[in-house]
């Protein structure tokens, strides 16, 4: 008979390579990457970051960290993410979710919405706490 962990927990959840990823790092802008790949974490975690460094408001850094954090949600499901368990900042693939979900709590935070920021925050730390680390500071 084998031995199971039942407290173990889910595996970690590895999404796939995102194409936008190596137009990202090519150089292309991010709202033009958002055109070609609306599905990519990445890309809207890059266009929330872009709008950030240029100064744009924070509603509109916000709005974009959402539409990157619901992505994210879609293709962690379609990964077989349950809705819980890891997402571990150390697989590359996973840091366009992991970036969108912390620029969503920190925007939540900047307009005030403090429950958002606290179960975005939270959710970021029981997804990778290296990310929480990284990206929260």
């Amino acid at each position: 008979m084998s031995h199971v962990d039942l407290m173990a927990g889910p595996p970690p959840t590895h999404l796939p390579v995102d194409p936008a990823d190596a137009e990202l790092t090519g150089g292309d802008d991010p709202g033009a990457v958002v055109r070609r790949h609306p599905a990519s974490p990445t890309a809207w975690a890059a266009l929330a970051t872009q709008a950030r460094d240029q100064g744009a408001a924070d509603v509109t850094v916000y709005a974009y960290a959402r539409v990157g954090y619901h992505r994210s949600l879609d293709l962690l499901r379609r990964n077989g993410w349950k809705g819980h368990g890891p997402v571990p900042w150390e697989h590359e693939p996973n840091r366009g979710f992991l970036r969108a979900l912390a620029l969503l709590a920190l925007s939540a935070r900047a307009i005030g919405e403090d429950d958002e920021w606290q179960r975005c925050s939270e959710f970021l730390r029981d997804s990778s706490p290296t990310a929480a680390d990284v990206l929260l500071g």
